[in-house]
């Protein structure tokens, strides 16, 4: 039996509806053929983006969406993306696949996304490879609403009007593949370089200083003294290895519970990570103005058989799902300082929400698990306890239960459950304190295996369905979560 005290006459912060958000790097086929497949494509397509990706993605509301890298980013030069398609210039994108990057997606066509999936796009711009002048060019292109050599041609390629743009990250893991930096030599660069990332007319830019590579911590601390006041966000990036060793990371579907288990140990490192990087920030920032922003997370294994190694491309099981689970959950409980989070990557790519193979579509359980949380945007945390049983395997455990609640303006209760144990149910007592009534509804993503997925012959193999084992005694909400699951309820 476990026990969860919400404590729901009492909310705390707001969860930042960014910490939904998601990645999209040149890598693989996550923008082409993943989202971008050209005008003339026989894909059903909107501007040359296929229509079944973006009707998916306006589902799940994403809130942001972090563009062109990654490591691409850092030997990204924009103006080889814009213009006559015909004329752009074509590269090897030497980072992923050695592959033809022929640039006909390029700002134009990434904000156009945006716009049409409802997000605001994050751009994290290159200093690895790049010079002050690119970067500060490529801001006012997008964003300057006067006379300028930028502006103009910007309409001269068919923008008139300049775009908003909030989030604008300044490198991107300048520690390793963005120049293999100290950080007090990225310090310096980023105060140069965020200098020149104006503000035009009443568009405001929140600057997002690179951050550490998982656990860095003495990165974060020279950043944070160095140039704090210089900045909105600091990055993290953490990704889930189940062997930890990056050379044999091991399988996406052929994996054993003892790789389970050793893969929810490495997910839970996050929570390790944000209590440690949040306390060096609040030493230098105690009232919190500087957000943790960690854009990139998720699992990443060995790809799949037969797939090109430089794209990353892997299937995505139940496992996945409780893992995005996880993570979420703990951005909520962080998230006085949390406030914006990436998943790596929207499609095709290492934790994707969405798969593609030619006309074809499938989502994943990863998917499903956004859809499901994506109640918890700006809506109000709300403090929980968790009192769980032990998950057991060779001497370690974990609490097999990981949980978050939160209120939104409406006064609805949303509480997200996952059962880390993947062949023993979990009986859950929750004490909703300040809630009176009992009218509950909840959705489940569970399935018969640890290591079920959807594919394309069997596209719903993994799906979500109405959840009903809940009853009320006393009181008191009692919950029955089968194993491997993931549960939000609503309590109106």
């Amino acid at each position: 039996m476990a026990k969860l005290t919400i404590h729901a006459n009492s909310p705390k912060q707001t969860i930042n509806r960014n910490i939904y958000g998601h990645f999209s790097e040149h890598l693989g086929r996550c923008i082409y053929e993943g989202i971008w497949v050209g005008h003339d494509s026989p894909i059903p397509n909107t501007e040359g983006m296929r229509n079944d990706v973006l009707d998916a993605l306006k589902k799940l509301n994403i809130p942001v969406l972090r563009w062109p890298g990654g490591c691409f980013a850092d030997e990204y030069h924009w103006k080889d993306g814009v213009g006559p398609a015909e004329n752009r210039k074509r590269m090897i994108n030497t980072h992923w696949g050695g592959v033809v990057e022929n640039n006909h997606f390029g700002t134009h066509e990434f904000l156009r996304l945006c716009e049409l999936i409802g997000a605001e796009p994050y751009i994290s711009g290159n200093v690895g490879s790049g010079t002050v002048q690119e970067m500060s060019e490529w801001v006012e292109y997008m964003t300057f609403d006067g006379e300028s050599p930028m502006a103009n041609w910007r309409q001269e390629n068919g923008r008139e009007a300049p775009w908003k743009l909030t989030y604008f990250g300044v490198g991107n893991e300048n520690w390793g593949c963005g120049g293999n930096m100290r950080p007090e030599y990225y310090a310096d660069l980023y105060r140069q370089y965020s200098c020149y990332v104006r503000n035009y007319g009443d568009n405001r830019v929140f600057k997002i200083a690179c951050g550490a590579n998982s656990g860095d911590y003495h990165w974060t601390e020279v950043l944070m003294r160095e140039a704090a006041r210089n900045m909105d966000g600091l990055s993290l990036h953490y990704y889930t290895v189940p062997t930890g060793n990056w050379k044999d990371k091991g399988a996406a579907t052929d994996f054993t519970e003892a790789d389970w288990f050793k893969t929810l140990q490495q997910t839970f490192k996050m929570k390790e990570l944000l209590v440690r990087h949040s306390e060096i920030m609040d030493k230098y920032d105690p009232d919190k103005r500087v957000a943790l922003i960690v854009d990139e997370w998720g699992t990443w294994y060995n790809v799949e058989p037969g797939t090109n190694p430089g794209f990353l491309y892997q299937q995505n099981t139940m496992r996945d799902a409780l893992i995005a689970g996880i993570n979420l959950n703990l951005f909520h409980h962080h998230s006085d300082r949390v406030r914006m989070a990436n998943i790596a990557q929207v499609v095709n790519v290492l934790q994707a929400v969405i798969l593609t193979e030619g006309a074809d579509m499938v989502l994943t359980p990863t998917y499903h698990v956004f859809d499901m949380y994506k109640v918890h945007m700006d809506a109000k945390f709300l403090t929980t306890d968790v009192e769980s049983p032990a998950y057991t395997m060779n001497g370690a455990h974990l609490d097999q239960l990981s949980a978050s609640a939160s209120v939104n303006e409406d006064g609805h209760i949303h509480i997200s459950l996952c059962n880390l144990h993947p062949s023993d149910a979990l009986e859950v007592s929750c004490d909703v304190r300040g809630y009176t009534g009992q009218a509950v509804r909840g959705t489940i993503l569970t399935s018969d295996t640890m290591q079920a997925h959807n594919t394309f012959e069997q596209p719903e193999a993994v799906k979500l369905a109405a959840f009903e084992a809940y009853r009320f005694e006393n009181g008191e909400l009692h919950v029955t979560l089968p194993a491997r699951s993931v549960v939000t309820l609503r309590l109106a």
